[in-house]
């Protein structure tokens, strides 16, 4: 399979407006990139951080680009999963079929706790598993077109990436990856991991950090492991919104 490139999108912070994750994301079907990823927030570790709706924003994408792929995560286990089905089925026809689920448990347990859901990491996992079958359910009985979906999972806990095995994709994670980059061994572990426990080929992707003139060189490694998707992580850790606009404008990748 041949790399494509994506931007990563937070939704908190600076980035927690609809009106950024529009004005980013038509930027970068502008500039050449083949996606966006979208974070999925109720709350932040920063309480004072605005946070914003991914659903909204990728609603709102859909109907403002043409081809950018649309990576929406969803953490299933804290949703009706009758409104993500939904959703996900009015967004892709609003697209023209460009959307892509990542379904996780999530990452902050307040997020369930503050709600009343039980945030214990097992019972999530396995409110993850029912409402994945839910949803592709959902989407026969209603009659509409199943949306593709990838799961995430912390490398190397090996849970999520079982999970991803059995659906379209993966975007696996892994400790400090703000920081740096992963090493491309702990990648193309992880990588090989999901292929051998899947019976058709699976999306593979990742997020890291580049620069326009030295990302080709940078992804060699990951594209030789098995990578399918690039997200370049844009953020407060790298600069606001500006800073993201410039790594935009820059351009994905080019061989």
């Amino acid at each position: 399979m041949v790399a494509r490139y994506a931007i990563g999108l937070p939704t908190v912070g600076e980035f927690g407006a609809p009106q950024t994750l529009l004005d980013l994301a038509t930027a970068a079907e502008r500039y050449g990139w083949d996606g966006v990823h979208l974070w999925d927030h109720l709350l932040y570790h920063r309480a004072d951080w605005p946070v914003t709706s991914s659903t909204v924003a990728a609603a709102a994408i859909a109907g403002a680009t043409t081809r950018l792929r649309i990576i929406l995560t969803v953490a299933l286990p804290r949703r009706q999963v009758q409104d993500v089905a939904r959703d996900a089925a009015a967004i892709d026809e609003l697209s023209g079929r460009r959307l892509t689920l990542l379904a996780t448990i999530g990452s902050m347990d307040r997020e369930y706790a503050d709600f009343g859901l039980d945030p214990d990491l097992r019972a999530r996992g396995r409110t993850l598993d029912r409402q994945l079958a839910r949803l592709t359910e959902l989407w026969t009985d209603w009659g509409v077109p199943g949306v593709p979906i990838w799961c995430g999972g912390r490398w190397p806990n090996t849970a999520g990436l079982r999970r991803a095995a059995r659906f379209d994709g993966v975007m696996p994670t892994f400790a400090e990856q703000r920081t740096r980059n992963v090493a491309p061994a702990d990648f193309a572990a992880a990588a090989e991991f999901v292929r051998a426990r899947s019976a058709d080929p699976v999306e593979i992707a990742v997020e890291g950090a580049t620069t326009g003139a030295e990302a080709a060189g940078v992804l060699q490694p990951y594209v030789e492991a098995g990578l399918t998707w690039w997200v370049e992580a844009t953020g407060w850790w790298r600069g606001g919104p500006a800073a993201a606009m410039s790594r935009i404008a820059a351009g994905p990748p080019t061989d």
